[in-house]
């Protein structure tokens, strides 16, 4: 039997704080596990549906699984559910989808200090989910194409202009709180190290924004705008190689070269699957014989089948698509900042849960309340471990590469078959087949298409 030390009085302080202890910790335990459960297992009869090309099946099964995302992943659901509306060519769903996921992530950055602060109590996970950088970004992107297909282009330039606007911003958008996060770090006597250069973001120019902007400015007849788009797409891959480690697309410099009377026709395709979130555990000393533990989101690429694309016309001519942005490196790039903040709040969260555990522990050693204290220590290094899990949330239908081409044609009536070819060129993974396309001259036909392998 325990005995517990001191009068009857301690006695009985003692059994009812070891009472909450024994009540409160698993609760604690169980709404941290609870707040750290992801998604995925309902992603898996969606993904399904995605490999077998039928985008109207995925959107319509994500929608069963709507309830599962809760309020704190009301962005996650409408970029999520924006995205395959865009796939399967519900562009007006998709236009009001990921427009409220704009302005979620404009709520949620205005209101980001109060969030890091509910952060600190357990993980990162407790909060609503504030969105990635490059989400930001090509939310955009998507929505440019999607006005474009509802007739409405001045709209699309809006959103295309909307782009640039953020990539201006975006080497600053977590100054200020990584800058408050190292302060704090700093007023602890805490020697973390940190390389400041980790955070710098050199993504500034999107190739793929420059693209659809030269294109809806030729249509337009503004050329000399257009002109402009086609210099800063060659300047996005000079001075971005860490983005663009492959040829700037041939077929740029023949988008301002259509005779008059022809017709051009465009082609964007969308390949692969954008990257997950996974979970780095780390420990760091802090002192004393003891230790804490973090776990940080870390990116991770998916790779992709999809090595090339050729188009294929009834008419026996055939064309190919060339790549003119990697998402995926575009999303790595711009996570250093997102990463570096995590890193330094994580830090500090684990380094204030290891020193109550710290303080508890001497206070044991003065022989008054000693089993209490024990106890405490104990409680609070066991919270410090397992309360400690990364947020892997990330947007799941965000492709990975995007892939351009155009060709002259007189106007007029085609039918075509996307073909996506294996890294070797060998194999055909997937065919998408479009039937009587009106090419007309003097305005932009545009056709996209999408391999999410």
């Amino acid at each position: 039997m325990l005995r517990l030390p001191g009068g009857p009085g301690e006695a009985k302080v003692l059994r009812r704080r070891r009472f909450l202890f024994l009540r409160v910790f698993p609760l604690v335990f169980a709404f941290t596990l609870s707040a750290c459960a992801t998604l995925g297992e309902h992603y898996a009869p969606v993904d399904e549906k995605l490999a077998a090309g039928d985008f109207s099946a995925a959107s319509a099964e994500l929608e069963e699984y709507s309830d599962l995302y809760g309020e704190k992943n009301i962005l996650l659901y409408r970029l999520d559910a924006g995205m395959l509306a865009h796939y399967a060519g519900q562009y007006e769903t998709s236009r009001r989808l990921l427009a409220d996921a704009e302005k979620d992530i404009g709520r949620l950055s205005a209101v980001s200090l109060s969030l890091t602060a509910a952060s600190y109590l357990a993980n990162d996970t407790v909060t609503e989910y504030c969105g990635e950088d490059y989400e930001d970004i090509y939310l955009n992107v998507f929505n440019a194409l999607n006005y474009y297909h509802l007739g409405l282009e001045e709209d699309a330039m809006v959103e295309i202009r909307r782009i640039d606007e953020k990539l201006r911003l975006l080497a600053a958008r977590h100054g200020t709180e990584i800058t408050a996060a190292q302060q704090a770090l700093l007023e602890r006597g805490t020697d973390v190290p940190y390389d400041s250069e980790a955070a710098a973001v050199h993504f500034s120019n999107s190739a793929l924004a420059r693209y659809l902007s030269m294109l809806f400015y030729r249509a337009r007849g503004r050329l000399d705008e257009a002109r402009i788009d086609r210099d800063q797409i060659r300047l996005a891959f000079a001075n971005q190689p860490a983005v663009y480690g492959f040829p700037v697309p041939d077929s740029v410099d023949e988008e301002l070269r259509v005779p008059a009377g022809k017709a051009r026709l465009n082609i964007v395709g969308f390949t692969g699957r954008g990257p997950v979130k996974v979970a780095e555990d780390l420990r760091i000393p802090v002192g004393g014989g003891h230790w804490i533990r973090i776990s940080l989101p870390v990116l991770q690429e998916q790779s992709g089948a999809v090595g090339s694309v050729r188009i294929v016309f009834d008419s026996g001519e055939q064309m190919r698509l060339e790549k003119i942005e990697d998402l995926s490196a575009v999303a790595a790039e711009t996570f250093r900042q997102s990463a570096a903040l995590t890193y330094l709040k994580t830090v500090l969260r684990a380094t204030a849960k290891g020193s109550a555990s710290m303080i508890f522990d001497q206070l044991a050693q003065t022989g008054e309340s000693s089993l209490l204290f024990s106890v405490l220590s104990l409680g609070t290094q066991l919270y410090a471990e397992f309360s400690e899990q990364a947020d892997l949330r990330l947007s799941h239908f965000l492709p990975a590469e995007a892939w351009v081409g155009g060709i002259t044609l007189d106007p007029g009536v085609y039918s075509f078959t996307v073909i996506y070819e294996s890294a070797s060129g060998k194999r055909a993974l997937w065919r998408d087949r479009f039937e009587n396309v009106r090419v007309y001259a003097d305005r932009l036909n545009l056709t996209e298409t999408v391999c999410l392998r």
